[in-house]
Formats: structure tokens, C-alpha cells, sequence
């Protein structure tokens, strides 16, 4: 049986993708600098730290890591504190986790205090016992670290502890890492067949569960 769970939070959790289109492109024009044409293609695996070391050494930007990353926020953080909602049927599905006794985690490339602002504001945030970002763990999703450290945190063991993610990236770093993997559907994400591929089951709304949780008994 499912005994923890470490869940995205853009694109799986909360309907909220939309929030970074053209975001690093609003950045760089706000300083200034006219981006390459496939400036979001670029980046749009990479986490927000990886991200800011990428513009800082391509455009020679004398400013900070840090102060990079903070300006690209300021061009999303307004939708994560008055905008952006969970996906349909998700609070009750967290519910359901809750009273089956799984501990929860979210393991994001988004900053902790929009992700805490969000959760606050839909009255989210008792779900979760902790909150890793990619720039707070030092790794993007490319990697398992962040990850592995949501397990450590929970103390779950690793076959029993479900990853829930929107891109095919990130699923399939967390299935060669050992962990089985829950796929959500999100149309923002382009390689639908990876992901699936990827995955050990597929919710395809939070509305109709019931395949994943003859998945998640069977752990």
C-alpha cells in the first residue's frame, strides 16, 4: 500500500503552467536584452536556478544568481498569490490520501514562497509535511535529488512512496531512480507517450481515480 507520496506542483497539483509562458522572455526584456527566438524552448526543463546561471553566462548579465532569479519571480509571484488554482478534484483526492494515512511532500522547480502563498490561500497547505524546491536542493529534476531528499524527509520506503508529475522529464528521472511513478495529465505537457511510457499509473483527472488506486493497494 501507497505509504508517502511526493507531488509537482505545476501542472499536477495546481492548474498553473500558463503562469511561466514567456516568463524568462519578459525577464530578459525588462533588462534590456532582446532573448534568442527559442529562448523558452531552452529553458523550459530547467529549473529557475539552472535557468538564471544559463542567462547570467549566455547574456554576460552583471547581475547575481540570486538577483536573476528573484526578477524572473517578480514576473510570475502576482498569479501565485491571487491567481492560480488547484486542478479539479485534487483536494478531495488529497483527502482521501490523507485518511489512508500517506505522508505528502511537493518536490517543485517553483519557489517555496509562491508555492506556500498558493496552498495558503486555496487552504492547501495542512496537506503537506514539507516543501523541497529545485533551487533550494541545488538540482534540477534532471536529477533525483530532490527526489530522494522528499523520501528521506517522509522516512517512506522508497516501493512504496509515489511520485506525481506532469512532465515526461521528470517522471522518468524518478522511475530510473527506483521510484513508481503516478502520471498526470496536463495539456501543457508536449510528449504525452513519454510519460505515460514513463509511468506505473495514469490519472487522467482527479475526478476518476480508480485505476490508480488499484495501483497504489497493490504496493
Amino acid at each position: 500500500m501507497l505509504r508517502g507520496a511526493i507531488f509537482d506542483f505545476d501542472g499536477t497539483l495546481f492548474d498553473s503552467m500558463f503562469v511561466w509562458d514567456g516568463s524568462s522572455i519578459r525577464y530578459l526584456r525588462s533588462i534590456g536584452i532582446e532573448p534568442d527566438p527559442d529562448t523558452d524552448e531552452q529553458v523550459g526543463r530547467m529549473s529557475l536556478l539552472q535557468t538564471a546561471r544559463y542567462f547570467r553566462e549566455k547574456y554576460a548579465i552583471p547581475q547575481s544568481v540570486e538577483e536573476i532569479m528573484q526578477g524572473i519571480n517578480r514576473t510570475v509571484e502576482d498569479l501565485y498569490f491571487y491567481k492560480v488554482q488547484p486542478k479539479d478534484g485534487v483536494i478531495e483526492f488529497l483527502k482521501e490520501l490523507k485518511a489512508q494515512g500517506a505522508v505528502m511532500c511537493i518536490a517543485t522547480a517553483t519557489d517555496r514562497y509562491q508555492i506556500e502563498a498558493a496552498l495558503r490561500r486555496c487552504d492547501m497547505d495542512g496537506f503537506f509535511s514539507e516543501i523541497f524546491t529545485c533551487s533550494e536542493v541545488g538540482h534540477g529534476k534532471d536529477e533525483p535529488i530532490i527526489f530522494r531528499k522528499a523520501r528521506e524527509h517522509m522516512g517512506t520506503p522508497k516501493a512504496a512512496t509515489v511520485v506525481f508529475e506532469d512532465a515526461a522529464h521528470a517522471a522518468r528521472t524518478a522511475k530510473a531512480d527506483g521510484f513508481p511513478v503516478a502520471a498526470v495529465y496536463d495539456p501543457s505537457e508536449e510528449h504525452q507517450k513519454a510519460l505515460r511510457a514513463a509511468a506505473d499509473s495514469f490519472i487522467e483527472s482527479f475526478n476518476d481515480t480508480n485505476e490508480f488506486w488499484k495501483f497504489a493497494y497493490g504496493l
